[in-house]
C-alpha cells in the first residue's frame, strides 16, 4: 500500500473524509432537530478543508467536525525546532477533529481527532506519522459512563497489543492536564502522537480503530444522559466547567498551536470552542455536593477498567 515507496497519502485521505461524513451522519440523527453546515476553505500557503458545525441542536449546542489537508514547502521554525530533521522538507498534515458541547450538563463533552503528518526531501526518506485519540469531559459524571468510555478505548487497542491501552490511556492523562490547575481536563481516554514504528500499513490500521471508535464510545453515554432534567445551578456549573476547556485549548493543545502557527483557518481551528462558557473568581465547590464530586473523584488519573474488574 505505497506510492514511490511512501505512505499511501490518498487512501488515509480517503478514509478522513468517510469517517467526517459518518460522524456527521450518526450525531445527526442522535441529535434530531438540526444538521451540520459546511463551510469548504482554501489555505493560501496550500491545501485546505471542510468544517462542519451544528448549533442549537436538541441534543448538540454546539459541535463542530472539521477535515483538514495542508500542505507546504516548508514548515514554520516554532515546528521544527524540537524536530530539526523536518528543517528544509515539504510537509502534508491532514485529519479529522471534532468536538462536541451538548445542551444538557449531564451529557459529557467530547472530543476526537486523527491525523497523518508527512515530510518529504528529495533524495530523502520520507518522515511521517500518525497520531490522535479521543477523551471525555464530564461535568456530572458517571462511573458507568466513564467505565464504558474506557472499554471502547481498551477494545480499539487490544488487537495492536496489550501494552497499548495502559500506553496511550497513560499518555491522555499527562496530556490532558492543566499543570496551572492541578487537575485532568476529563476523564481521559486515548492519545497517541508520532506513530510509525508498526509500519506504515498497522500503524494506519490503529489511527483507523481509533477514529471508528468514537461513536461506539460517545453515542450510549449521550442516549442515556440526554433527557435528564437539570436546573439553572446544574447550567451554571456546566458553564464555569467550560472555562478550563478554553483554558487547555488556548494554552497546552499542539493542535491549535500547529494550526494558527501553520496559516490554518482560524475560524476552524477554535470551533473547538464553547459557544457560551463564564470564570468565577475562586470558585470553590462546597463539600459534599456533585460539583465536588467532580474534581474530588474524576479529575484524576485513576484504573478506571481495573475498578470495574473489582465491582467498584
Amino acid at each position: 500500500m505505497t506510492i514511490n515507496n511512501g505512505p499511501d497519502i490518498e487512501s488515509v485521505k480517503n478514509f478522513l473524509l468517510k469517517l467526517q461524513d459518518e460522524i456527521c451522519h450518526t450525531l445527526e440523527l442522535m441529535d434530531g432537530k438540526k444538521q451540520f453546515k459546511q463551510d469548504n476553505w482554501q489555505r493560501e500557503e496550500g491545501g485546505g478543508g471542510r468544517t462542519r458545525v451544528l448549533t442549537n441542536g436538541h441534543v448538540i449546542e454546539q459541535g463542530g467536525v472539521n477535515f483538514s489537508h495542508v500542505f507546504g514547502t516548508q514548515l514554520p521554525a516554532s515546528a521544527t525546532a524540537a524536530r530539526p530533521e523536518l528543517i528544509g522538507r515539504s510537509f502534508q498534515a491532514m485529519g479529522v477533529s471534532l468536538v462536541i458541547h451538548p445542551k444538557n450538563p449531564y451529557v459529557p463533552t467530547s472530543h476526537a481527532n486523527v491525523r497523518f503528518f508527512l515530510a518529504e526531501k528529495e533524495g530523502e526518506d520520507p518522515v511521517w506519522w500518525f497520531g490522535g485519540g479521543f477523551d471525555l469531559t464530564p461535568f456530572y459524571p458517571f462511573m458507568e459512563d466513564v467505565q464504558h468510555w474506557h472499554t471502547v478505548a481498551k477494545q480499539a487497542c487490544l488487537p495492536f497489543g496489550e501494552d497499548k491501552y495502559e500506553k496511550y490511556k497513560t499518555w491522555c492523562d499527562d496530556y490532558f492536564y492543566l499543570k496551572h490547575r492541578n487537575e485532568t481536563r476529563g476523564v481521559g481516554g486515548l492519545f497517541f502522537d508520532d506513530l510509525n514504528e508498526l509500519g506504515f500499513e498497522r500503524s494506519f490500521e490503529f489511527m483507523q480503530a481509533v477514529g471508528n471508535g468514537y461513536l461506539d464510545a460517545y453515542v450510549p453515554i449521550v442516549e442515556r444522559r440526554k433527557d435528564q432534567a437539570f436546573s439553572e445551578r446544574e447550567r451554571q456549573f456546566q458553564l464555569y466547567r467550560r472555562g478550563r476547556y478554553v483554558e487547555f485549548n488556548l494554552v497546552y493543545d499542539r493542535g491549535t498551536l500547529f494550526g494558527l502557527q501553520t496559516g490554518g483557518r482560524t475560524e476552524s481551528i477554535l470551533m473547538s470552542m464553547p459557544p457560551l462558557a463564564r470564570w468565577e473568581y475562586n470558585f470553590q465547590a462546597k463539600s459534599n455536593t456533585p460539583e465536588a464530586r467532580l474534581t474530588e473523584e474524576f479529575l484524576k488519573p485513576r484504573d478506571w477498567l481495573g475498578e470495574l474488574e473489582k465491582g467498584k
